[in-house]
């Protein structure tokens, strides 16, 4: 068990198959988490990567021979996931994926009710701890029930528009290989709509590119087929069907935050609290008091973001890394929701999604990830004492310095061993000048 210190991350479980993550360890963890969160059932599902359904075999068992049964929701993205543990008033789930990670990873997500993250500072590392120790007793066991979630997660999804209001678009969707592609052919159904569907046919060992559409390296083809096929929008998912990124009909990536500013400005205005994260464009902050709301800052993360809007009952939160969660939602992740909003707004406004997001553009910025293998706490302090005499400065997230012309976050990721460093300034010219700054102060490191 001496991988466990290595694969338990700040809210999730997740590392290589078999070295790190594999059968005897899913066996226990399932034990551990049916103790722990004290249950008498478990949602479990699952993404297409090569090892989930091994892991399943024995993450299941361990639930079981604990006494709890297991709710087999089969192969399921991650936000029906999420769904199926909520809308069924359900005490906990556990979802087998690595998300955006590539097909030598895998992994578990842990919720309680509601889907509430179980994270580090909320029973993950009791978990951990359980595991460890493996002194479990025996129980009478628990049974194997399936379920369907696929229907009632569409018709729910599906309850936030109103279908006549679609117009016949022409869309180009890049599944992954993931099982996003469970969803998306269920959606054309539903909708007038033209879709090209790539990489549609599941398959986990992601044969044509990685399943992570923050980087631009696995978006390419679709970038080009959104141009070939002169389409109205492009659309990529990752691996588990958390993550949504899109594309104008130029084939060039939108920005999540513009997404969040341009679904803010059209469905959330006088609603009240809204949430930004501290990696956020500050164009997002603005557009929530623009539009008569309360922002409201969080840490970077679903676990955090989710505990936050509950708590303070806010509307809409959306993410630079392409995740958004609606209050109307149960907190959880909405990419589907998100899908069908803005093609009401493309069809509703008759535009280019490039003209409509045009208006909003105010602010230059980029994201950079970092490979570092030294203490990145030291490393951010470092940082701070070169700016702590002339910026704002804030550590609520990883460290944060503002001035007026720009500003940037860095912070250590949640779910990889990396830096992230977020930039953002008034002029292309000052964003180049200071990414060359940091990087050079980084570079010393």
């Amino acid at each position: 068990m001496n991988n466990l210190d290595k694969i338990f991350k700040a809210y999730d479980i997740r590392g290589i198959y078999p070295e790190e993550i594999n059968e005897e360890i899913a066996y226990k963890i399932g034990r551990a988490t049916a103790e722990f969160l004290e249950t008498k059932e478990i949602v479990v599902g699952r993404d297409n990567r090569l090892s989930s359904e091994d892991l399943f075999k024995a993450l299941s068992e361990g639930i079981r021979d604990e006494g709890v049964d297991v709710i087999d929701i089969g192969l399921t993205t991650t936000p029906m996931f999420y769904f199926a543990v909520t809308k069924w008033g359900l005490g906990a789930g556990i979802m087998i994926t690595a998300s955006h990670n590539p097909k030598e990873y895998n992994g578990f997500k842990v919720v309680r009710d509601k889907a509430r993250s179980v994270a580090e500072g909320s029973g993950l590392e009791k978990i951990k701890n359980l595991a460890e120790k493996d002194k479990f007793k025996e129980k009478n066991r628990g049974q194997l029930i399936k379920k369907e979630v696929l229907e009632n997660y569409l018709e729910h999804n599906f309850s936030f528009i109103d279908t006549n209001d679609i117009k016949p678009l022409k869309i180009v969707v890049d599944t992954t290989n993931g099982v996003g592609g469970l969803i998306i052919p269920e959606i054309a159904k539903r909708l007038p709509i033209n879709l090209i569907h790539l990489f549609a046919e599941l398959d986990g060992s992601f044969p044509n590119h990685d399943p992570n559409p923050a980087l631009s390296e696995n978006t390419r083809i679709l970038e080009q087929r959104v141009l070939s096929e002169k389409a109205d929008l492009g659309i990529a998912f990752d691996g588990d069907g958390d993550r949504i990124i899109f594309f104008d009909e130029k084939g060039e990536r939108i920005p999540p935050d513009l997404i969040s500013v341009l679904l803010i400005n059209y469905f959330f205005k006088n609603v009240g609290k809204l949430l930004y994260t501290a990696s956020n464009s500050r164009l997002v902050r603005e557009e929530i008091e623009k539009n008569g709301n309360t922002a409201v800052c969080s840490k970077v993360g679903h676990a955090f973001i989710k505990e936050k809007m509950e708590k303070q009952k806010i509307a809409f939160a959306g993410e630079s890394s392409g995740h958004y969660y609606f209050r109307d939602n149960y907190y959880i992740d909405s990419p589907i929701i998100v899908l069908l909003k803005i093609l009401e707004i493309i069809s509703v406004q008759r535009i280019p999604i490039s003209v409509l997001l045009g208006s909003f553009e105010k602010y230059y910025r980029q994201r950079f990830d970092f490979e570092i293998d030294k203490d990145i706490n030291k490393i951010i302090e470092k940082v701070e004492k070169e700016y702590k005499k002339t910026a704002k400065i804030s550590r609520f997230d990883g460290l944060t310095i503002e001035y007026p012309a720009w500003w940037f976050n860095l912070r250590a990721s949640n779910t990889e061993p990396l830096l992230r460093l977020t930039i953002e300034a008034n002029s292309k010219e000052l964003l180049n000048e200071k990414i060359k700054e940091i990087k050079a102060i980084l570079s010393s490191f």
